[in-house]
């Protein structure tokens, strides 16, 4: 696909050109979300053995932190982005979570732990991808699908060289380096192309201001937003649970450094294809039916890590759970452009994303506490994630296929 489909127009007027806007996302997402949120979990295991803390522990800064700030900040984070657009949010972002990745490289306690996964959260709130949901959905009019699954090829393709980059930083500086190292690629990747965006010339008109704009009081009463956000819930849960504790279940059945991470980055490679066909699928089919299809792949991925093994076990759930991995994040913002129309895009996702970063931050939790010590089984956990991904999709599968009309032009 060339890059005239994406160029809503080349020019300074109305901002940044499509393509560049695209690779804006693309490495923002790619830095924020690829690098730091699943990259991570790759040095669970050298924590518990520095410090000694449990499974439960190493997983539970991801979950206090989101907790602390979603809340806090996620509708806050959505109004900013409406008011006055997502660039700066973006710069913000990636200083935050760069800087948070650096202090626990270094960290030598329990609350510097906390303390700087805080900071994490707030970087991913502000500059992960609500704002690149907003700079896309604004920018894109037809294609949005494609331009959306394009752009969060960045999180497919961070996830794919994060484990690699961190195996090869390890060997060299230890643990604690490659971490910071991470954060330092993390600032380089993302900062110069969030400056360089430009915004819509004042008095230019942008193809998304021609939109009647949606209260969000009417959003509120609208029960589809609802089934949008427990749909939601539902399946970032499964997929954070799992993904979260996935290299500290390789690691107990034995694989080594090195082949734990090439099962991670072939679990990313499989959503870097979740993300082009899902997009594709979502600009050819109701995109409810094809988010009902994405929380089925991941409903069905996860209880192949319960069963016997068998020749190819792994990489069946790899390609499977991938796929399905792959469209999760990206089917919500296009769902909910649908349904409230892009102008309240960013309140109407800062909203849901709170919701969807409970559940991610508490579901990873869940399962380090169900999680057995003594006979190291995951077992309990991970079924109880089956149903919990099984519940999201019969819950969107009560959503429309067609968005509503329910924009008003009542003054903000």
């Amino acid at each position: 696909m060339d890059a005239k489909t994406f160029s809503a127009d080349n020019g300074t007027k109305n901002g940044s050109s499509g393509p560049y806007v695209l690779a804006a996302s693309f490495f923002s997402l790619l830095a924020i979300v690829g690098f730091a949120l699943y990259g991570l979990p790759f040095y669970y295991d050298f924590m518990k053995e520095d410090f000694g803390w449990s499974t439960k522990i190493v997983t539970s800064g991801n979950a206090l932190s989101k907790l602390l700030v979603a809340p806090l900040f996620g509708f806050l984070a959505g109004w900013i982005i409406d008011r006055y657009g997502p660039r700066k949010m973006m710069m913000a972002g990636a200083v935050m979570v760069g800087g948070a990745l650096i202090g626990l490289g270094f960290m030598s306690s329990l609350w510097m732990f906390y303390f700087f996964y805080v900071f994490n959260a707030l970087g991913y709130v502000f500059g992960g991808p609500l704002p690149c949901q907003v700079l896309i959905s604004r920018r894109f009019e037809k294609n949005r699908g494609k331009a959306m699954g394009i752009a969060y090829l960045g999180i497919g393709s961070g996830f794919v060289i994060v484990p690699l980059i961190s195996v090869a930083l390890e060997k060299s500086f230890g643990w604690h380096y490659a971490l910071a190292g991470l954060g330092v690629l993390i600032i380089l990747i993302a900062l110069p192309l969030a400056y360089f965006l430009r915004e819509p010339s004042a008095g230019q008109v942008a193809p998304f201001e021609k939109q009647s704009f949606v209260k969000m009081s009417n959003v509120l009463k609208n029960k589809n937003f609802y089934i949008l956000a427990l749909g939601s819930m539902c399946s970032i849960a499964a997929v954070g649970g799992t993904n979260q504790h996935l290299k500290l279940y390789l690691r107990n059945l034995e694989y080594n450094q090195v082949e734990s991470a090439g099962i991670i980055s072939l679990v990313a490679f499989s959503s870097l294809a979740g993300r082009v066909l899902m997009g594709w699928l979502a600009d050819l089919f109701p995109r409810k039916n094809v988010m009902v299809l994405i929380y089925l792949l991941v409903a069905s991925a996860i209880p192949v890590l319960l069963l016997p093994e068998f020749p190819g076990r792994i990489y069946l759930f790899a390609i499977v759970f991938g796929l399905g991995l792959g469209g999760d994040y990206m089917i919500i913002p296009l769902m909910a452009g649908d349904l409230f129309g892009v102008k309240t895009l960013g309140r109407v996702m800062g909203i849901v994303l709170v919701a969807d970063g409970i559940a991610e931050a508490t579901s990873p939790w869940m399962v380090g506490a169900l999680y057995n010590e003594v006979t190291k089984s995951y077992s309990i956990g991970f079924t109880a994630l089956i149903f919990i991904a099984l519940a999201g999709a019969v819950i969107v599968s009560f959503l429309p296929k067609s968005g509503l009309a329910i924009a008003d032009s009542s003054p903000k």
